[in-house]
């Protein structure tokens, strides 16, 4: 075997053991069978963490970037981000509701921001788990974590959470959330009257 046979054989065998434990943590989130608590129904099967980092281009779902533009994908699971100089563009993943029916799709726009959110669940949450406080404030109990953006639809926002293992998943009660520090990232561009899309 001649030293430059040698060298691409040894260079082979190093890209497919790279490519190898780059799929690794993949492969291992995808036969994941660990229980989850997601709060109010106890011990289920985990949904898999899946979340698309594909990127997209606004026009299909904006006629402009006035205020800005998020798009929340709830299939993928994924949050777009455009400023309204159309210079900077951002991908997070997100949580999603549980189920179709607390998913609210369509079009609004972000009426309110709150750092540090107190929470007070909805009527209908309280209906469905009267376990629950009526009241939680600001702090590493609250479920909306650290931000809050609130939308036109009411009791609709995308926030924040500290239980970082629900993002990915279909978790909450018909909330967008993120990890603490992306909430804060998006928080800091996004402003009132930036548009929304959830689709």
């Amino acid at each position: 075997m001649t030293s430059s046979t040698l060298k691409l054989a040894n260079r082979r065998a190093f890209l497919a053991g790279g490519v190898a434990l780059l799929a690794a943590p993949a492969l291992a989130q995808q036969n994941s069978t660990e229980p989850d608590k997601v709060l109010g129904l106890g011990p289920h099967p985990v949904d898999h963490n899946i979340s698309s980092f594909r990127a997209l281009n606004w026009q299909p779902y904006f006629a402009n970037l006035k205020n800005g533009a998020i798009l929340v994908d709830t299939t993928s699971r994924a949050l777009h981000f455009w400023t309204e100089d159309g210079q900077t563009y951002k991908l997070y993943p997100t949580s999603v509701p549980m189920t179709d029916d607390l998913t609210r799709r369509g079009r609004t726009s972000v009426v309110k921001k709150v750092v540090g959110p107190e929470w007070r669940p909805t009527p209908a949450m309280r209906k469905r788990n009267p376990e629950w406080p009526p009241y939680i404030g600001p702090g590493p109990d609250n479920p909306l974590g650290t931000h809050a953006l609130y939308l036109g639809w009411t009791y609709y926002r995308i926030h924040g959470t500290h239980d970082t293992r629900k993002i990915g998943r279909r978790s909450s009660n018909g909330c967008i959330g993120l990890y603490n520090e992306n909430i804060s990232e998006l928080f800091s561009y996004a402003k009132v009257g930036t548009q929304v899309l959830l689709i």
